[in-house]
């Protein structure tokens, strides 16, 4: 008898534990549950890093709770009067946190890698924004971005618009049988030609636009050697407009017809020169489409329908 009542007791004990367990999992699983969507609804103070991050918050209609923005964040125009932590690749943690963000968006490509480290072990939320310059990038930025928001039902209308946009960027040039052939170049300090390769903004958006990138077999943003950009010979010369005529991203015609190189393609003596606003031209955010469909008006001129 007293055997049965131990072994009994055990199992009354057993059982106890079990749903002991049973109820702290369940009650951890709540606490997670409500932290996470806390995390959503109480994101009323957010900074954007990256100048098409800002712009998407913006296309969302959350500007409201945007506290601060990095200097690359310049449109729309109304994102310049929120207060600046600076270049996004030379951010401060003081900085960052002194405008007291309890959301983080920013681009996968910010830094410092020590200054993104102390601010990731801070307690505050951090999203990575991936850079990837395709159509599929750009969506993925904005569900990213409207999920961080709490705000996925608008982050779908966007993704439908942008599909809409740059559906109708790839009509514009369904019927150029000849793509253009365009050299991106990044700057002409000291008259050395830093150009843009595979895999960067300049690429896809050259891509977008129906248009061929003349340097394919580097990635990323190299100087280019003269004797590489006479043999290369492009159709097109595109840059970012600059800031005045000694600007060195967005160089004067006659500082490109001079150039012993650059003076020497088809697109310098046909002047065939194309600057575009840099944010709008590289950015890779919601207006990426419109970008797109313009750079491909001013390629091929009255050669689309």
């Amino acid at each position: 008898m007293i055997s049965y009542l131990r072994a009994n007791l055990h199992r009354q004990r057993a059982r106890s534990l079990v749903w002991t367990a049973l109820f702290a999992a369940l009650a951890l699983i709540a606490v997670s549950t409500a932290k996470s969507r806390a995390q959503d609804e109480e994101a009323q103070r957010v900074l954007a890093i990256g100048g098409a991050v800002t712009e998407i918050v913006y296309a969302l209609g959350e500007e409201d709770r945007l506290v601060a923005r990095d200097s690359t964040s310049t449109f729309p125009p109304q994102a310049v009067d929120l207060p600046d932590v600076g270049y996004m690749r030379a951010l401060s943690p003081e900085g960052v946190l002194s405008v007291k963000p309890d959301l983080i968006l920013a681009r996968a490509n910010s830094g410092p890698d020590e200054a993104i480290e102390v601010l990731q072990a801070a307690q505050v939320r951090w999203v990575t924004v991936p850079d990837d310059f395709t159509p599929e990038g750009i969506d993925e930025n904005i569900r990213i971005i409207a999920d961080a928001l709490g705000v996925p039902d608008k982050g779908e209308a966007l993704r439908q618009r942008l599909a809409e946009d740059l559906s109708a960027a790839r009509a514009t040039t369904a019927g150029i049988d000849a793509p253009k052939r365009v050299l991106f170049v990044l700057s002409m300090r000291d008259d050395r030609i830093m150009a843009s390769g595979t895999g960067t903004a300049a690429h896809g958006i050259i891509e977008l636009a129906g248009a061929d990138n003349v340097i394919g077999d580097f990635q990323g943003y190299k100087q280019l050697a003269d004797e590489a950009v006479i043999s290369a010979d492009p159709d097109v010369i595109l840059m970012m407009q600059g800031r005045g005529e000694a600007e060195d991203h967005g160089a004067p015609n006659a500082r490109i017809t001079g150039h012993p190189a650059l003076g020497a393609t088809r697109a310098a003596r046909e002047g065939a020169i194309i600057r575009m606003d840099g944010l709008y031209l590289l950015g890779f955010g919601p207006r990426t489409g419109e970008a797109a469909q313009e750079l491909a008006r001013a390629i091929y001129g009255d050669q689309l329908r």
